[in-house]
């Protein structure tokens, strides 16, 4: 007996469904490593990526980030983008 695939509501999305992730970064352009709260956030899309580091940003800095690096799977599409004012 075959059965449907779950539908999207109920599996994790892959990670060709959300492509858009941010390499967070200390002074030197070294990968830094956070707290799980805000490690690993995948996106849908740039807009939403944009929109959580813009609401994360002090967070961010104040667990040792000082620049994000915005990726689309593979692709770099910018940065590295400061933290700092």
């Amino acid at each position: 007996m075959n059965l449907p695939d779950q539908p999207p509501t109920f599996r994790q999305p892959t990670p060709a469904e959300l492509p858009w992730w941010w390499r967070l970064e200390d002074a030197s352009g070294q990968e830094v490593s956070v707290g799980a709260d805000l490690s690993g956030e995948r996106f849908a899309n740039r807009a939403d990526a944009e929109s959580w580091v813009g609401e994360c940003f002090g967070d961010l800095a104040a667990e040792g980030v000082d620049a994000v690096v915005l990726f689309e799977g593979e692709r770099r599409v910018y940065g590295p983008m400061s933290l700092h004012p």
